[in-house]
């Protein structure tokens, strides 16, 4: 009887130690795998804030022709650019990602009808008497737009593929609204409602969204 309790005591201790020693392996394979994870993401971590974000000087020009604005753009290297055709779309992502779509452009003037000389969005700038830029802390001398509501204020915008602009990029700050400028269209001021002849009505203009808001 003696003998027979000593092989299931010694049974027991076998399982006992096997099951140690199995659970023992698993729990070191579970902090191997945290380990490596961790090493992971800190190394993602570190490769985003190396190589992430690069800054470009860009110079662009204004309807004259005349080189006179200077952008300072950050670039976000793995940002998506998302091209949208609505401005339900254009509410839906451009807090999250950079947008791009087409539309209208035209001009007007701090002399339009029902216009008071100030800009409808804060700092509420006083635009008569050729005061048609904004100059931007990280974008520097930007042309003013007006846009549609979809689009907060504060917004850098870089338009491209219009011809009367020597088919070179300009930059503007969303800082008005207007009751004619809805959807996908866009209002580019000038000194004057007389100098917006030069621009008339410019179609599949290429709008992209670098900012959003302030």
């Amino acid at each position: 009887m003696s003998i027979f309790l000593d092989k299931i005591d010694l049974k027991y201790k076998k399982c006992y130690i096997f099951n140690r020693i199995v659970g023992d392996a698993m729990e070191v394979k579970k902090r191997v795998k945290r380990y490596f994870l961790g090493l992971l993401y800190i190394s993602l971590i570190v490769f985003i804030v190396i190589s992430g974000n690069k800054s470009y000087s860009i110079s662009t020009t204004n309807t004259n022709g005349v080189k006179s604005v200077q952008s300072s753009q950050i670039i976000h290297q793995y940002e998506t650019l998302k091209t949208v055709t609505s401005t339900t779309d254009i509410k839906r992502f451009g807090p999250y990602i950079r947008l791009q779509f087409k539309g209208t452009l035209t001009g007007y003037g701090p002399d339009c009808e029902g216009c008071g000389g100030h800009v409808g969005c804060y700092p509420n700038q006083d635009v008569r008497n050729g005061n048609i830029y904004y100059k931007d802390k990280k974008y520097g001398k930007v042309r003013i737009l007006a846009a549609d509501r979809s689009i907060p204020c504060g917004s850098i915008i870089r338009i491209d593929n219009f011809s009367f602009n020597n088919n070179e990029s300009l930059y503007g700050i969303v800082l008005d609204r207007g009751s004619a400028i809805v959807g996908l269209t866009m209002d580019l001021l000038y000194p004057s409602e007389a100098d917006t002849e030069v621009i008339g009505r410019n179609y599949n203009i290429i709008f992209t969204i670098e900012r959003w808001g302030w």
